[in-house]
């Protein structure tokens, strides 16, 4: 899922394609679930003729500042969104596999809107596309896209808005009884940190993910108070080109298992011995830590977590923005009812011992 460093890589690129020029045209698919608020045809309206001023980031948020009275475009990636100019490669979430070199037809799949911007110097048009497979980001149209959900629902960024330490501190104090993994992910503490970025800030805050905040010592804030604006600056640095993060981040050995490890570098200790990389599940989502340097003190709760022995961690769906809803799967019955599987009610354990009874009766 593109987190902080990736959405800003996004944002680098909408500059350098359309600061300054006109959006002379607007293709859109329909798609009411991204689609947010808006149809297809009114973001098209609303966007064709005006001048792009800038493009900006909030935390995993980015929108468009255009000329002229009017709205906003304002995007969210989801899980697999992305931008594609024309002619070139998309922006991947991770580095493109080596098959993946081909540049795709266009318009490409999975768009679901290409500006079209036209040079004022030359007169050449260049076309960017927002593609999104899994369809879990979100397009809208804001006014006021900083005083608006979903930016005004967030925490802070750790690059545009970090707070100070004693700020930061207080606000860790104030969820006493959640992981601090939980903490982390949560978009209305600090915004754009999603799961490698938090296990990446954790590993060098050396800091166990299940650690509980009110177990945190001053020092440990410290630490994460760094690290969580070393992390963000430092892949930001690089424009998110995970070949360029360091060979010491936990990200550069995470991924995969088995074969599809084999020309990985091993992660070492400060001594020098292999480190030794774990996962378990904190708050719902796969956690990479490395368990000689990140220790859960005085706790059992390490001993009982769920540790995975295989998978990517890092294909997992988003956490959804305050008061969006996402839709839970449905099932179909032999009779081809469909059923809402958030809505399945399974037999209580008397009701099952009553049935019983009545099959040893006939």
């Amino acid at each position: 899922m593109p987190e902080l460093p990736e959405v800003e890589r996004a944002t680098r690129l909408l500059n350098h394609i359309g600061a300054g020029k006109q959006i002379v045209k607007v293709e859109t698919t329909e798609d009411a679930l991204m689609y947010s608020g808006v149809t297809h045809t009114e973001f098209a309206e609303a966007l064709t003729g005006r001048k792009m001023v800038r493009a900006h980031r909030y935390g995993k948020v980015f929108y468009i500042e255009l000329d002229g009275a009017g709205k906003y475009p304002v995007m969210h990636f989801g899980m697999t969104g992305m931008l594609h100019v024309k002619g070139q490669l998309p922006l991947h979430y991770r580095e493109a596999p080596s098959n993946d070199a081909t540049v795709p037809e266009w318009p490409p799949r999975w768009m679901k809107f290409i500006l079209h911007f036209i040079d004022p110097d030359n007169g050449q048009t260049t076309e960017i596309a927002f593609r999104d497979a899994r369809r879990l980001g979100r397009i809208r149209l804001c006014i006021y896209p900083r005083s608006e959900p979903p930016i005004s629902g967030l925490g802070f960024d750790p690059i545009h808005s970090m707070p100070t330490f004693t700020q930061f501190a207080d606000l860790v104090d104030q969820r006493r009884g959640a992981t601090i993994k939980a903490l982390l992910l949560d978009q209305s503490f600090s915004a754009g940190v999603g799961n490698w970025v938090a296990d990446e800030v954790l590993y060098h805050a050396r800091i166990h993910p299940e650690q509980r905040c009110n177990a945190l010592s001053q020092c440990q804030k410290q630490a994460l108070h760094e690290k969580i604006v070393y992390v963000c600056e430092t892949a930001t640095a690089v424009n998110a080109d995970d070949s360029q993060f360091p060979e010491d981040w936990l990200f550069r050995h995470r991924w995969g298992k088995g074969s599809k490890r084999k020309n990985q570098t091993v992660l070492t200790l400060p001594s020098g011995q292999p480190a030794t990389i774990k996962w378990i599940t904190v708050g719902g989502r796969t956690t990479a830590y490395v368990s000689e340097l990140q220790v859960l003190p005085g706790s059992s709760t390490a001993a009982t977590a769920k540790v995975q022995s295989s998978g990517d961690i890092g294909d997992e769906p988003p956490r959804p923005f305050p008061n969006e809803i996402i839709r839970t799967p449905k099932r179909r019955r032999k009779n081809d009812q469909i059923v809402d599987a958030g809505e399945v009610e399974m037999p209580s354990v008397a009701s099952r011992k009553s049935v019983r009874r009545l099959r040893n009766r006939k």
